[in-house]
């Protein structure tokens, strides 16, 4: 085995390139943590080699511990290309001295005989959280009870409107957020019932795709809170307005008090999913009408916003292109803002306006540009006017109506190299311009194949395997699938056979994991995988599983002594590790290799 792994780190040193990445330095820690709670500074280096780390003085905070090393590393293989990554991360344990805003300055390390320097932070730390006390000691008591502790006190769903009074066709952003003193493992997808949102236009803004908790303060009490939906909303019409309640639906992690039957059972505290159904309650929209002296030009754009135009040229030839650019920016509603329309000359030949838009979303509104595009031919010569285009709008900031003109364009159009306008006035239309490129059939210029008109297909060689072989295909498969179906009949040796499969599964995914440094995550993983691959290959329902009787069964099948002490060590440690306060990327390194090990040793001995 040692052979065949240097043969293969030698063929991959010999063809594979790797590629060097750019030195990056940060540091991370939460945005907010309440006073008298320690959190975690962690600065990382994606560079093995750093030397001379040196960080500012911690003045607002108290250094609990730190700075701890911890190493992860990476190797990806494709098509024959080595890459490889190493993640060196320092970590100090800070505990803040009184509430405030504080910044921690930069830090540098020295890489190769060059030093980086890290990005600075901000931490706001939050006052006591003086209010839940008094509900945090009636809960040590009432551990046991789920009612005691899923109450609309310790977790729920605002929904947070920017405004509640706003004019039509302006916009408001609605955030649905979850506050949460509790361990909430997820949110139903299936239970979300958002409202129609009706009378409005909706705009929804992407959320990132991993969620992070942030902490905020609220009647007095310190909370976990996350941003589970956010939207844009343009009223389409005034009045009083009612955004109706929101459902959602979240999976919470209570801590209950079990009977105790061993000094394992005490030792670990357990736990239980329990589904909390949460409501965000509607909210009251006043909608006041726009004023009522709109000039004529007005078509509904409200918002802040510059119009410009261009022209490609201003002398031309008959039958030369021109190109007219109309140019709409600002912040508003851009979407419901109609297509510049001009009265062109008749002597000009206008095709549909090519509409350009370039929209961002963001909690400000929408913002971009809308660009139209007129593509015109002058047909004949002469001197031509484009005329002005008033583009208005309703200013928000002023409360008033604005409008912008675009400046009128004097065409000079001159005869064409084919003679005069005149002549060229049966010029093709714009169907036989678009459709010009099809209606020509080109000469073909390949090699012609020509058939005998006295050879047939019928009752040849082909003839009779086209018509058997498919039958014979057929029976092939049916008594494939015949035995197939047999050894599926039996359950047991289904999931004895998939056992392995199931595992090497889990354990993909708690590699994933580990490179994630997810640690608590991780540990659940690995024992899915360890009692998973027991249960599918002892044949003994998962539920019915103990250690007592692994011991057992794993000692009548004939498993070594060692093996199997491996395996409930391995037990042990990752329910320890997974709810340890204290975080080792090596030891996760090493209970991953071992539970691939042990896993291994398992599939060969039994049978």
């Amino acid at each position: 085995m040692k052979k065949i792994l240097f043969i293969l780190s030698f063929f991959f040193a010999l063809h594979a390139t790797t590629k060097a990445e750019e030195v990056v330095f940060q540091a991370s820690a939460p945005n907010a943590i309440p006073l008298g709670e320690a959190f975690r500074l962690v600065y990382s280096v994606n560079a093995a080699g750093g030397k001379d780390l040196r960080v500012a003085d911690f003045e607002h905070f108290d250094v609990l511990a730190g700075p701890f090393e911890s190493r992860s590393s990476s190797v990806q293989v494709i098509n024959g290309n080595v890459n490889s990554s190493t993640t060196i991360s320092y970590t100090y344990t800070l505990l803040p001295k009184k509430e405030g805003s504080y910044t921690i300055p930069a830090a540098s390390i020295v890489i190769e005989k060059q030093r980086y320097t890290s990005n600075a932070l901000t931490v706001k730390v939050l006052p006591a959280d003086k209010a839940s006390q008094a509900t945090t000691k009636q809960s040590a008591k009432n551990q046991g009870s789920v009612d005691n502790v899923l109450t609309d006190e310790n977790i729920f769903i605002r929904a947070i409107p920017t405004r509640t009074r706003l004019y039509e066709q302006d916009f408001l952003m609605v955030t649905y957020k979850m506050y949460t003193v509790l361990d909430v493992v997820r949110i139903e997808p299936n239970s979300v019932k958002l409202p129609d949102f009706k009378g409005f236009l909706k705009q929804e803004i992407d959320l990132p795709k991993t969620s992070q908790f942030n902490y905020e303060t609220y009647n007095g009490r310190n909370f976990s809170t996350v941003v589970l939906y956010q939207t844009l909303l343009y009223p389409q019409k005034n009045g009083s307005m009612t955004i109706d309640k929101a459902n959602f639906e979240a999976v919470v992690r209570i801590r209950s008090k079990a009977q105790v039957r061993s000094i394992f059972d005490n030792f670990f505290d357990t736990y239980q999913d329990v589904k909390k159904k949460l409501v965000a309650p509607s909210i009251k929209i006043e909608v006041d009408k726009l004023p009522t002296n709109k000039p004529a030009t007005f078509n509904g754009a409200v918002g802040a916003f510059s119009f410009n135009s261009s022209i490609s040229s201003d002398k031309v030839a008959v039958n030369d292109a021109i190109t007219l650019t109309f140019t709409i920016a600002g912040n508003g509603n851009l979407k419901l803002i109609p297509t510049v329309a001009l009265d062109f000359p008749a002597d000009f030949e206008v095709y549909d306006p090519k509409v350009n838009n370039s929209f961002k979303h963001t909690t400000n509104g929408v913002t971009g540009t809308k660009t139209i595009e007129y593509l015109i031919i002058p047909r004949n010569e002469g001197e031509f006017t484009i005329p002005s285009y008033n583009f208005c709008f309703f200013d928000l900031k002023s409360k008033s109506y604005k409008e912008i003109s675009s400046p009128e364009y004097t065409i000079q159009v001159k005869k064409g190299a084919g003679g005069s306008g005149a002549q060229m006035m049966n010029f093709a239309n714009k169907e036989q311009l678009t459709l010009l490129g099809k209606d020509i059939r080109y000469i073909f210029t390949g090699n012609p194949t020509f058939i005998q008109k006295d050879k047939f297909f019928f009752a040849t060689l082909s003839y009779w395997l086209w018509l058997v072989i498919p039958f014979l295909l057929s029976a092939v498969l049916f008594v494939g699938y015949r035995k197939q179906l047999k050894r599926n009949a039996d359950l047991s040796i289904v999931k004895n056979r998939r056992a392995n499969k199931v595992a090497v599964k889990r354990l993909k995914l708690a590699a994933k994991l580990l490179k994630e440094n997810n640690k608590e995550v991780f540990y659940d993983e690995v024992l899915k995988a360890l009692w998973g691959y027991l249960s599918d290959k002892l044949l003994i329902p998962l539920a019915s599983l103990s250690k007592e009787n692994v011991v057992q069964e794993l000692s009548t099948k004939g498993l070594a002594e060692e093996d199997i002490n491996e395996f409930m060590a391995l037990l042990s440690v990752c329910e320890f590790e997974r709810f340890s306060p204290m975080h080792d990327s090596q030891a996760m390194d090493d209970v991953y290799e071992r539970t691939v090990t042990v896993i291994s040793k398992f599939q060969e001995n039994i049978k």
